[in-house]
Order: structure tokens, then C-alpha cells, then sequence
């Protein structure tokens, strides 16, 4: 056995600490332990310990304040924190301040002596300290939830907060792969320099390269001006391509070589133009078959899969979603909506549903309930109501838009009167369609009030009596034709 090393823990629940220190003592440490913040630093500035536990939360002080004073004292002090407290906020803050490693209570008394015994071996290295003065933490948080799978992304998110390494978020629509793009840029050095997002599915395929690398006057016809891409808006921060999955394969082309050699060639120009850029991917799609597939470049995945972020459904941390709703019920108070709350019953519905459309799911669900209910206290009939209909909840967990959805209905019409279709008139027919339900639902919604559902449309009122007319749409107030 090795020589016993001296551990010293500060935690103001007793019970922790009996319990952390038998299970070090089993390991033959020598552990001295305290509910108080000056006791653990008159220990340390005297020079003892080997190691230190710490909480962040103490009746004197807190430990996460404490940790850059103790790296000044003992820079080779590895730091142990650990919290019930369990945020994103708390991981980075503890990274930064430069702890070991941050561990979320309840936690395994074996991962416990695991990470102590890594951080007593002689290879172990503390990660540095960043200066207050370049890393400012702002206390609003991009997450919420304490669900162990969380508090796994939270680490992951921490750890990648002093590098530049190039990250793939992996997850089903809805799960917020943007949102971990935006903290991995916000608590990063590149945090005061340009978030630039672009979704590659969004974009026509002959339009990618443009759109990324920029072009030149007179490269193409339309081309008028010249255009700087998103690699050169992005310069010094962060480019996050959003379902990069579905990026052309010419496209992934030149992008290997700009992640390879750091260089690029707007679309027209002759000259290679250099851009410091930290590129996050994202996607929904299994990447790996879509390389078995021949559809995404091999040499292209292991470039951006240097630190894979898999983001949980919602359904595998549903013990979150209790607390996703204050958060969304506070945040459409914010915006001037009604301030709603949600009974117990009504919560426990909303635990008992499998979110297929995950937080974005959840979150599009509290905003109509506070939107289109009138009682102040939402009751679970009325949640049973909007989690009847499976084809909306199917619709938000594909991530499906108005066009998207219109797109697919013309694609079954082409496809069943492919050998019979109107010899004129299409271009009507499916814009009265598309209109007669959009007025219809938002003269319900407005309860008749014409000159509330004018301004809603954006459209004069004189418009809109001429389209009841000739869409035979009948007037209602109150839900009630009159």
C-alpha cells in the first residue's frame, strides 16, 4: 500500500461527512474533517493535507469563493467540490476557479475514491486557474434540471470550457443542442467574440458553400456584391453548424480541408482567407450510417467527433420536467403573459407523458396554457385537453413547421393525382385551403372581435369582411356562430 495520504473535508451535514470519511479510511487515508470554512482554511494555510473536499454551501462561507484563495496559497492542492446545489452554473464556476473535478450530491461513495485516487497519482494535474478579469460568469442559467443524466452534461460542459476542442451535440429534436452550443460558447475564452449558428438544413444545397465561406463580385449570376460567409462573421468565436448531417457532400469537402488547414476560398476568389473559429456540430441523424451510407464523409465524422455530447429526451430525465415549467411559467410572466400555476394533479400528468417532442414539446404546451386558458390555476383536465392530440405532439417532435407541413400534404396530393391533375385553377385551390382555416381558427381564437383578428392577419377589416364573404367562413362571437 502507499503511504497514507492526508484528506481534508469541509461539509456541513454530519452525516456526509461520516460517511465520506469512513470510506476514505477504508482506503488508508488519514481524514480530518469540519462543518466550517475557516476551520478547513487555518488547516490549509498551515500546510497540511494532501487533498481537499469541500461543499459549496457552509455556514461561514462558500467553498466555491474559497478556491481561489486556496490556489493562490497551494497551487498543487487538488480540490475536490461537491454540491446539492447542482447547476450548470456551479460545474463551470468550480472548473474555472480551478477545482479537480465537481461531483453533484447524491453521489457514489466509489466514484467518490475513484476521482480521489486519480487526483493523489503523480501524473494527476489540477487544471489551471482562468483570471477573473478574462472569464466573467453570468449567474443566468442556459439549463435547468438535476437529473443525474444532466449533471453528466453539466461536467462534460465544464471540462470543455478552457479548451478550443471541436464538439458534436448528438440528440432528438427538441433535446436543446443549440442551448449547449450557446453555454459552451458563453463560458469559454471566446465568450465576448460572435456566436454564429446556421442550420444546414435550412439552406438550398447550391447555396452552402456561399453561405459558409462568402463570395466574391460576379461569381455567380445575382452575385452583385461581394459576401463575407459565416466562417469570416464567426471570426475569433464559435461557429455552430446545426444539423450538420445534412450538409452536401461538395460542402463537407471543403470543409474538411478549412478544419484541416485553417484556411478557406469564398466561392469566386483566388486568395485563401484564414479564420480562428471553434466549430460545434449538431444533429439528430445517426451519423455513422449515414457514413455507411456513402452520404457524410468518414474522415469528416472523426474530425468533429472529438468530443461527442449526447443530449438525453426528455423522457429519460422526466423528473426534470416539474421544474422546466415553473421555469417556462416564469419566463411567459416575463414577457407580459399571465402569470399562471400549475396544481399537483396537473404536474403529475405532465410527469406521466412521454414528451416525444421533448423540452420544446413542454415548453410550446406551457405557453399555450398560459396563453389560451383563462383560469390562474391550471387544473390536469385541462392539461388532459391539450395532450390529446397525438398528431400535434407527433408534428413538434419531428420539429415540423407550418411549411414543412404543408409540403408533405402537397407531396400526397402530387403523388395520389399524379395521372389526373386540374388542367388549371392549383394555385387557388390550395391557397383557399390554406386561408379559410387560418381566418376561421383566428376569428375563434379572438371570439369574433373582427378588428382583433384583422390586426392578428394583417389585414384591414374591410379585407377581412370581403374574405368571410367569399371563403363562406361564418361569424362567431364568443366560439359561437351568430
Amino acid at each position: 500500500m502507499n503511504d497514507p495520504h492526508t484528506i481534508l473535508v469541509a461539509d456541513d451535514d454530519k452525516a456526509v461527512r461520516t460517511v465520506v470519511d469512513q470510506a476514505l479510511a477504508r482506503e488508508g487515508h488519514v481524514v480530518r474533517s469540519t462543518g466550517y470554512a475557516a476551520t478547513l482554511w487555518g488547516w490549509i494555510a498551515d500546510g497540511q493535507g494532501d487533498l481537499v473536499i469541500t461543499d459549496v454551501v457552509m455556514p461561514d462561507d462558500n467553498g466555491l469563493d474559497m478556491l481561489p484563495r486556496i490556489k493562490r496559497a497551494r497551487p498543487a492542492l487538488p480540490i475536490i467540490v461537491m454540491s446539492a446545489h447542482s447547476t450548470l452554473l456551479t460545474a463551470v464556476k468550480a472548473t474555472k476557479r480551478g477545482a479537480y473535478e465537481y461531483l453533484p450530491k447524491p453521489f457514489d461513495l466509489n466514484e467518490l475514491v475513484s476521482v480521489v485516487q486519480r487526483a493523489l497519482s503523480p501524473v494527476s494535474s489540477t487544471p489551471p486557474v482562468s483570471s477573473a478579469a478574462a472569464f466573467e460568469i453570468d449567474d443566468q442559467l442556459p439549463f435547468i434540471g438535476r437529473s443525474p443524466v444532466m449533471q453528466d452534461i453539466y461536467r462534460i460542459i465544464a471540462r470543455l470550457t478552457s479548451t478550443d476542442l471541436t464538439a458534436l451535440i448528438i440528440g432528438e429534436s427538441g433535446t436543446g443542442k443549440e442551448v449547449v452550443a450557446r453555454a459552451l460558447h458563453m463560458y469559454s475564452k471566446r465568450a465576448d467574440q460572435p456566436f454564429v449558428a446556421v442550420n444546414m438544413a435550412a439552406i438550398p444545397r447550391e447555396l452552402v458553400e456561399s453561405d459558409l465561406f462568402g463570395h466574391e463580385k460576379g461569381a455567380f449570376t445575382g452575385a452583385n456584391s461581394r459576401h463575407g460567409g459565416r466562417f469570416e462573421q464567426a471570426d475569433g468565436g464559435t461557429l455552430f453548424l446545426d444539423e450538420i448531417g445534412d450538409m452536401p457532400l461538395e460542402a463537407q469537402t471543403r470543409l474538411l480541408r478549412v478544419l484541416q488547414q485553417g484556411e478557406f476560398t469564398p466561392v469566386g476568389g483566388r486568395k485563401p482567407k484564414r479564420a480562428d473559429v471553434r466549430i460545434i456540430a449538431a444533429t439528430h441523424r445517426d451519423l455513422r450510417q449515414l457514413v455507411n451510407q456513402g452520404l457524410f464523409r468518414e474522415d469528416l465524422f472523426y474530425r468533429i467527433n472529438v468530443v461527442p455530447i449526447r443530449l438525453p429526451p426528455l423522457r429519460d430525465r422526466i423528473e426534470d420536467v416539474p421544474a422546466l415549467v415553473q421555469h417556462f411559467l416564469a419566463a411567459v410572466a416575463d414577457e407580459g403573459l399571465p402569470n399562471k400555476t400549475i396544481d399537483q394533479l396537473a404536474m403529475a400528468r405532465l410527469t406521466s407523458h412521454t414528451w416525444p417532442g421533448n423540452v420544446r414539446e413542454l415548453e410550446n404546451l406551457v405557453r399555450r396554457l398560459a396563453v389560451l386558458y383563462s383560469d390562474d390555476v391550471i387544473g390536469v383536465d385541462t392539461v388532459e385537453v391539450e395532450l390529446a392530440d397525438p398528431a400535434a405532439s407527433r408534428k413538434v417532435a419531428d420539429g415540423e413547421g407550418l411549411g414543412a407541413t404543408v409540403e408533405r400534404q402537397l407531396q400526397q396530393y402530387f403523388a395520389a393525382h399524379k395521372d389526373s391533375l386540374p388542367t388549371s385553377g392549383l394555385y387557388g385551390r390550395v391557397l383557399r385551403e390554406v386561408e379559410r382555416p387560418l381566418i376561421a381558427l383566428t376569428l375563434s381564437a379572438t371570439r369574433g372581435n373582427q378588428l382583433k383578428a384583422a390586426r392578428v392577419l394583417g389585414l384591414n377589416r374591410n379585407t377581412l369582411r370581403k374574405k368571410l364573404r367569399e371563403l363562406d367562413i361564418p361569424v362567431v362571437r364568443g366560439g359561437v356562430p351568430w
